[in-house]
């Protein structure tokens, strides 16, 4: 009976001790803190592209000229206006992660694969200026989407899914646009 008394104790001991290491390794939304790291590396990254992305389109739409001038104003600024919700949407999502998000432009232009885009004023220029900074970012996404099903972060999976749907119909709509 002291035995059975003894090894029982052994056992919730270890299982305790177990339990409290394995709790360690887990941030505060119970997320693998190794892995969320990882995460919010490429979220800092993609928050980066979205930066740039927005104030090159707040150019486009202050820039734009010609024929299409009303059209394109106007949806370069409701562009403008999601793309900056989406920059608070990742900061807050790396801060929920248990992460600082970055905060300097200085850090944008270098983490970016979204470069600067100066002086654009024709629509069809600008048009495709959007469409390929939308490549870059849906691609980024999708990345980030395999990497938040890796560490069961359904958060940043469900952001970036919610984006990547909203994104695929504006690259078909700006693309149709082109003809």
């Amino acid at each position: 009976m002291l035995f059975c008394s003894i090894f029982a104790q052994a056992i919730t001991t270890n299982y305790s001790s177990t339990k409290e290491q394995y709790m360690q390794t887990l941030n505060a939304i119970g997320l693998n803190k190794e892995k969320t790291t990882n995460l919010a590396i490429q979220l800092n990254e993609l928050l980066a592209n979205y930066s740039i992305f927005y104030m090159n389109v707040r150019g486009l739409h202050w820039n734009i000229k010609g024929d299409k001038f009303f059209e394109l104003h106007v949806k370069f600024e409701e562009l403008y206006d999601n793309l900056f919700l989406k920059i608070d949407e990742l900061a807050e999502r790396i801060l929920t992660l248990g992460h600082t998000p970055t905060h300097a432009y200085s850090d944008y232009l270098q983490q970016s694969s979204i470069e600067e885009a100066r002086n654009i004023s024709d629509g069809n220029k600008a048009l495709n200026n959007i469409l390929a900074s939308f490549q870059t970012i849906i691609i980024k996404q999708r990345a980030i989407l395999e990497l938040a099903g890796d560490a069961n972060d359904e958060g940043t999976n469900a952001l970036m899914s919610d984006y990547i749907r909203e994104q695929e119909k504006l690259v078909w709509m700006y693309s149709a646009f082109l003809g």
